[in-house]
Order: C-alpha cells, then sequence, then structure tokens
C-alpha cells in the first residue's frame, strides 16, 4: 500500500519554481511513502521539512551536496559544516559512470531512477545503499537523492572491515581523489592527527614533507604498472618530528573497480638506528669514537678528489703514535690505557679544526687528515699545535701522566695520489721520527721518497713471494760444545726464486716489517716448526732435540702474539718445552717493562724463550736477571771475542759467567773455527753454531741429521 504525503508548505513558491520544471510537483517515493516534493526544494522551510523525513536526503547542485538531511547527517557522522559542498562522489561511490558500483546513467535524465552504491562514512566506514536519483534539471545538475541502508544481511562485512582495520598495528589511510576518507587508531599513535583533524583532507597536507611532495606522481605511476607501490621514505608527525616509514600503497576495488587508495604505514625508526648504529660502529673506532681507517681512506680519497677541482686547496696527513704507551699498560694496567686514548682523542678533536679529520688506526696509532692549507708549512704548523697539546700530563686514575707522541707528515703532492700513498709517506716520516728519540715530527722528504722506493719494491717481491708460497723453512744445526752432540736447530726462513736459487729473508725483513706482513709470515712459520716437531716425534721416539723460531719486532709484540701461539700449540698438538721462541734484543731494549710482559704469557705456555743477537748493543746486563728467558744466543761480533784479547774478551768472559749463575744456557752464534770452539769451551759456554759445524739445511736433510744423531768432533782442549 503506497502511502501519499502532501507538503503543503511549499505551496506558496510554485510560480517561482515553475520555470526550472516541467512541473510544480516532483513525487519521490521515501520508506515506502510518495512525497510531492515542489521543485523549489532548496529553500530553509523545505530542508527543516526534509530533516523530519526516514531517510537518507541529499539535495546535489551542479555535481556537489547542498544540503543533507539529519538522517544523513547523523549515519554519516557529518557536524553541520562537513556536508556543505562535498563532490557527491566522494559521498556515494558508484553513483555515476566510471565508478565501483553498476548502475544507469543518470547525468541529464529529469526522469527517477533507482540505483545501487557504497556510502563512505566519515570514520571510513563502507556501507551499501539503494535508493533513488531524481533529477531535477539536467543542465544544472540539480537533483535530490533519496537512498536507504541495504538490509541487515549485507551489513556486518563492513563493521567487521572497519573493527580489523582499527586493530591493526600499521597506520591505515584511505583516499579517494585527494580527500582522506579514513584513517585507524595507529594512524592517530603514529602522526598525532585525529581522525576528525584530517578527514576529508589531502593527505600530503599533514604528514608528507615538502621534500618528499615528488613522491605522489611516482607512487601513481608504480601502482598503474604494478598494482601497488611499496617504498621506505620519510613522514612528518603533527608536532612536526620526522619519522622513517615503510609506505605501502594499493587500489581500493569496490565490486571489481577502483574507488580509492589503501594506504599503510609502518613505523621502521627503531630499525633505521639499530642500522645507522651498525653502519656507524662498522666506520668508527668503538673505544674512542673516532673514525676508523676505512672511514679516514674514505675521507682521504674525498679530499683529493676535491682538490682535483681546487689545486689550491691542498691536503695533507699527518700519522700519530705514543713514544710511551706500554709504560701506562705496564704501571696502571689496560684500563687506564683506555682511558689514556680516550682522552688523548678528545684532545684532537678539540685541537683540529672542524673540517680536519682525526682517526684512530689501531693500538696507540693515530692519522689526521688537514684539508684547505696552502703549503706544508700549514700542516706543519698543525703538527706543532697537536705536539704542544699533548705535552701537557694526562689525568688517569687520580695520576698524572706525562705523555710524548711522534708525528710523521706528508703533503698530497703532484701525479697519483691516493690515501694508501699518502699513509704509507707519513708512516715512513714517523719512522724516522721515532728514530730521531720521538717527541717531534719529521715531515717526508725525497730522501725518504727513494727509501719508500726501495721499500716498495721490496715489498713487491714480498707479496710475490707470499701470493707464490715461495718461502721455505730452513733449519741451521746447533750443537753441545764439551760432546758435539746434535741439540737442536734454528728454523731460518729462505725463499726460492723463480730461476731456483734460494735466497735470504733478511732482505725482505725490512719491508716485511713496514707493511706489517712480518706478522702472517712469522705465524705460519711457527705454525711449520709445530707441525715438524710432531712429524719429528713419529719418526724419533724419545727425541729431545729442539727448534727454534726467529720472531720480528712486530710479531713479538702483536697484542695477540701469545693467544695464536696457546692455539697452534693446541692444534698441532707439539710438546711446548721442544719449542724455543727467539727474540731480538733490540726489541727487548726498546720497552723492557713490555717485554717482560710478553715473555712472560709466552713462558706460561710451557714455550722457552732465547734472547737473540745479545751483546750487538750492549743490552744492560739486568736483562738476563729480570727477564724470565731460557737461553741466550750470544751475537756472533760477541763470538769472535773468545780468540781475542781486551774488553771484548772480558766482556764475553762476564756475559758467560752471569749465564751461568742465572741457570741459563748459552749459544755461541756465527762460530767459525776450532780455535773459537775451544776457546769457548774453556769460558763454559755450552752451546754453538755456526759454518764450523754446518749452514742452514733443508728439512729432509735435518731430519738426517736428527735420525743418525750425527755428531761433531768435540773440542780438544
Amino acid at each position: 500500500m503506497t502511502k501519499t504525503m502532501e507538503l503543503s508548505a511549499f505551496a506558496g513558491h510554485t510560480s517561482h519554481t515553475a520555470n526550472r520544471g516541467s512541473g510544480h510537483m516532483m513525487a519521490v517515493a521515501v520508506n515506502g511513502m510518495k512525497v510531492n516534493l515542489p521543485q523549489n526544494w532548496d529553500s530553509p522551510v523545505q530542508q527543516d521539512i526534509l530533516d523530519g523525513l526516514p531517510a537518507l536526503i541529499f539535495l546535489e547542485r551542479a555535481g556537489r551536496i547542498v544540503f543533507a538531511n539529519s538522517e544523513a547527517r547523523h549515519l554519516l557522522g557529518w557536524g553541520d559544516e562537513k556536508w556543505s559542498s562535498r563532490p557527491v562522489e566522494e559521498v556515494l561511490w558508484g553513483l555515476f559512470p566510471g565508478t565501483a558500483e553498476p548502475q544507469t546513467a543518470l547525468i541529464g535524465s529529469r526522469t527517477s531512477s533507482p540505483f545501487h552504491a557504497t556510502l563512505a562514512t566519515r570514520g571510513g566506514r563502507l556501507m551499501p545503499v539503494e535508493g533513488t536519483y531524481h533529477a531535477v534539471s539536467g543542465e544544472m545538475r540539480d537533483a535530490v537523492i533519496v537512498a536507504q541502508p541495504v538490509g541487515r544481511e549485507r551489513t556486518p562485512r563492513p563493521r567487521l572491515m572497519e573493527d580489523v582495520l582499527a586493530s591493526i598495528p600499521e597506520a591505515v589511510v584511505i583516499v579517494r581523489g585527494a580527500r582522506i576518507l579514513y584513517t585507524n587508531a595507529a594512524f592517530t599513535r603514529m602522526f598525532g592527527y585525529t581522525a576528525d583533524e584530517v578527514s576529508g583532507g589531502d593527505l600530503r597536507d599533514f604528514i608528507v614533507p615538502e621534500t618528499r611532495l615528488h613522491e605522489h606522481a611516482m607512487l601513481a605511476t608504480v601502482i598503474e604498472d604494478y598494482g601497488h607501490a611499496a617504498l621506505e621514505t620519510v613522514r612528518m608527525s603533527k608536532d612536526g618530528q620526522l619519522l622513517d616509514v615503510a609506505m605501502h600503497a594499493a587500489p581500493l576495488l569496490v565490486g571489481g573497480e577502483r574507488a580509492g587508495y589503501v594506504l599503510t604505514y609502518r613505523d621502521i625508526s627503531e630499525r633505521r638506528q639499530a642500522e645507522a648504529k651498525v653502519q656507524h660502529d662498522a666506520m668508527h673506532d668503538i673505544l674512542t669514537g673516532l673514525p676508523n681507517g676505512v672511514l679516514f681512506h674514505d675521507r682521504v680519497n674525498l679530499a683529493l678528489t676535491r682538490r682535483e677541482r681546487r689545486p689550491d686547496q691542498g691536503c695533507g696527513v699527518l700519522y700519530m703514535d705514543l713514544d710511551n704507551f706500554e709504560n701506562v699498560n705496564q704501571k696502571l694496567g689496560h684500563a687506564a690505557g683506555d682511558m689514556l686514548l680516550v682522552s688523548l682523542a678528545d684532545r684532537l678533536r678539540a685541537t683540529l679544526r672542524p673540517q680536519d679529520t682525526a682517526a684512530r688506526l689501531g693500538g696507540d696509532e693515530f692519522a689526521i687528515l688537514v684539508e684547505s692549507v696552502a703549503n706544508i708549512f700549514d700542516l706543519e704548523v698543525v703538527a706543532k699545535r697537536v705536539l704542544t697539546e699533548m705535552e701537557k700530563p694526562f689525568e688517569i686514575l687520580g695520576y698524572t701522566f706525562p705523555v710524548s707522541v711522534s708525528i710523521g707528515v706528508t703533503m698530497a703532492g703532484t701525479g697519483e695520489v691516493t690515501a694508501e700513498s699518502m699513509l704509507r709517506d707519513a708512516d715512513v716520516a714517523l719512522y724516522y721520527a721515532r728514530q730521531a728519540g720521538g717527541q717531534r715530527y719529521e715531515v717526508f722528504d725525497r730522501h725518504m721518497g727513494e727509501q719508500t722506493r726501495i721499500l716498495y719494491e721490496r715489498e713487491r717481491d714480498l707479496r710475490r713471494a707470499l701470493s707464490n708460497r715461495e718461502f721455505e723453512l730452513w733449519y741451521e744445526p746447533f750443537y753441545r760444545i764439551a760432546t758435539g752432540e746434535l741439540e737442536g736447530f734454528e728454523s731460518i726462513l729462505r725463499f726460492r726464486r723463480a730461476d731456483g736459487s734460494i735466497d735470504s729473508f733478511n732482505d725482505l725483513l725490512s719491508a716485511a716489517e713496514a707493511t706489517g706482513l712480518s706478522i702472517g709470515i712469522g705465524r705460519e712459520a711457527l705454525e711449520t716448526v709445530c707441525r715438524q716437531l710432531q712429524d719429528w716425534s713419529a719418526a724419533l721416539p724419545g727425541h729431545t732435540l729442539s727448534i727454534s723460531v726467529n720472531l720480528t719486532h712486530r710479531q713479538f709484540y702483536h697484542e695477540e702474539m701469545a693467544a695464536h701461539l696457546r692455539k697452534t700449540l693446541a692444534e698441532t698438538g707439539a710438546d711446548p718445552s721442544r719449542l724455543v721462541l727467539e727474540i731480538p734484543e733490540a726489541a727487548v731494549n726498546e720497552r723492557p717493562d713490555a717485554a717482560l710482559a710478553i715473555i712472560q704469557r709466552i713462558v706460561d705456555c710451557g714455550v722457552r724463550v732465547a734472547l737473540d743477537d745479545f751483546g750487538a748493543s750492549l743490552a744492560a746486563f739486568n736483562h738476563l736477571v729480570r727477564l724470565p728467558i731460557g737461553m741466550v744466543k750470544m751475537d756472533a761480533q760477541l763470538s769472535n771475542a773468545a780468540v781475542k784479547t781486551g774488553s771484548q774478551f772480558a766482556l764475553l768472559e762476564s756475559v758467560v759467567r752471569l749465564g751461568k749463575a742465572m741457570g741459563v744456557q748459552l749459544m755461541a752464534q756465527g762460530v767459525e773455527s776450532n780455535e773459537q770452539i775451544r776457546a769457548l769451551s774453556r769460558m763454559g759456554c755450552e752451546l754453538a753454531q755456526g759454518a764450523v759445524y754446518s749452514k742452514a739445511v733443508g728439512a729432509e736433510i735435518a731430519l738426517d741429521l736428527a735420525m743418525q744423531r750425527v755428531r761433531a768432533m768435540p773440542p780438544t782442549v
């Protein structure tokens, strides 16, 4: 049954609306009732009447909603101002061609036509509706839209989806055109804007920084090509804070047609901070916070690139280390040493200009990149300033501790220059500064350059020999003087040239030390000797022969030397009592306190220590008293004094007497005659090696000597 409702309140306006349509009244179906509306429906009086009707009623003019009745405003969640001038297609999706729902083309029609559409509420809820579109004027696109939600059986899905969107942790935004239709609770938590603040606005006006506005067009293109887009970018919160987010954008499909876009944002600030920390730690020294060697090389190369564009803006490198750092570690402990390095780094930061870079390369070695300098004199000014600052005592654990440093200085010259070459030149100059007594700087010059060229050639030979595995260990026997019994062997590095000739390693030793390659070479030699000891144990059951290994200066002072020794002994199973490590006397003289600690760690492994080349630099005799050494190998020059007279002979006698008193084995090196052997025997020297017995031999011959227990003729006194 159809009811008819006459709206007599409009009767007074029929003359005004007669020109706008073909009749004075228009029938509109509202909830089963037929309502006759006059065509001048946009007056306040008629709108009050429409507010009382139990249906969603929208008045449209020129494609925009100019009125929504009370029922529509309540369902949509609009305030009084929200409906004014909203485009119809933002409220009723699928009402017109090209939108999501199938419908009859209504634009330009004066008839009433049914439709199905989707209502977009303020909270982002999507509600299916159906109703009638009453066209009043096709030219003006004036219309009355009457709608009702579809029955209950179709409403649970939108409510469920709204609950899902509200509960997920990612911020969700639904947009149609340029307007925001929905934001969930996570959006408010992440960006600080409530749904009311952003609803109907342009997303770019709220959370997109100006520097990222170009992403809008890019995202639209990507979605068009691939169906969705994802990127990590930056967005801005309400309080202006920049947030790192992972964003995903995809079309919102309603009925198979694109009705807008869904954008999700996930806060990745913590992950980015963790990544930034990892990257920072990879490029910086953990203890001091200064750039490490990797970052320093990069900055030097960048400075060299800038110099190519601005030749008048030169750059240089200062290479610096502490002259007495080990004293701090030995006297106050390693924690105090770390505190000193941190304080030194802080003082460097305060001393240098902002554009310069200080880096810690390892241990107590630092490097400084100085930019925008005109000549070497500018670099010397910086070096002098650093020296002056470092001369001021440091306060460490309540102690006032003086520190001195040595600095090598080099400036980028013409031709091909790299970070590696500059550091190498500065390191050479640093070497000269230390040789001159320390607490000073030296500038790299042409003479040093020639030395570097020689060093480079030897380094090239060294690396080639390493690559081709041309190194071999040969073994020089040493004997007990009194009985001529074979006591053991000294392992000596040799390298075999391409033509088959065998050369001494001594010519390459300086290059190996300067480049640090001596550490790796020495480790390999130690491992080879330990395996050799194991092989001899199988071939010579119960043997008491020992093999000695020479340690270079850098290998001896390397921080992991003792740990590598323990690891090698464990892996090879070698008897530590059969192993002797020979340490240069010069290394002990340089840093006696540090040497004492290192030797003690070696002895704790069960390995004997020999002080090599003793007497070459007339070391203090208290080394024999203080150091836990088991053997002294006298320098060949001192051994030769056995057949001489005067002070050298007296010195030799004193060394032998002191060694015997301390229970230390004494070995004479470089013995060339039987006369020397007899003289050394009379003095009480126990061991000897040299040309009078045998030169160094290959591993197979050494094993033959050991198996045959070859004896040397004992001396006849």
